[in-house]
């Protein structure tokens, strides 16, 4: 379980294919969180990867490998991602943990098309288009996840739906 609150900014540095599947490896440095060791992950986290749930399979330093499937790669944009680009992270709740956002599982359901962005008061209205399989259970006022980012719903039309963006987020 997540919050949808990023946690940290990192970067893809590279993906490298293992048979069918590829690795991500990830630059990233998580903040210690008190009552842990003091490496930020450990082999078999879970870690929300632009809002996906992947499994961490190897460690380097602040470097870290998650496994993503041909699944992971159709119902996310990650496999569109090169080396170089930014992802939003954060890393498992644990039990008793504060909950900041909303609830957010990681299993991502499909891949929206940005179509409009544009300034409203101090905020950005996104507006964003949807797979018409995902509309039906799509709420005005509810939450949805937008890589990774757990936002509220504005309102809805026929092919998508509309955000607001604060400046904090």
């Amino acid at each position: 379980m997540f919050t949808g609150l990023v946690e940290v900014v990192g970067r893809l540095s590279a993906r490298v294919a293992h048979g069918k599947d590829h690795w991500l490896w990830i630059e990233a440095g998580f903040p210690h969180r008190p009552g842990e060791p003091s490496e930020s992950l450990q082999l078999g986290d879970s870690v929300a990867v632009n809002g996906a749930c992947l499994t961490v399979v190897e460690l380097n330093g602040d470097r870290f490998a998650v496994q993503a499937s041909p699944e992971t790669f159709r119902r996310t944009n990650l496999g569109a991602l090169k080396a170089g680009d930014a992802l939003n992270l954060e890393r498992a709740l644990r039990l008793g943990d504060r909950l900041g956002g909303h609830l957010v599982l990681g299993h991502v359901d499909g891949v929206g098309r940005l179509r409009s962005q544009r300034t409203q008061g101090n905020a950005v209205l996104l507006e964003v288009d949807a797979p018409p399989a995902l509309m039906p259970m799509t709420v005005e006022k509810g939450s949805i996840t937008v890589d990774g980012i757990s936002l509220t719903v504005n309102a809805l039309d026929e092919t998508g739906f509309s955000l607001s963006i604060i400046p904090y987020s």
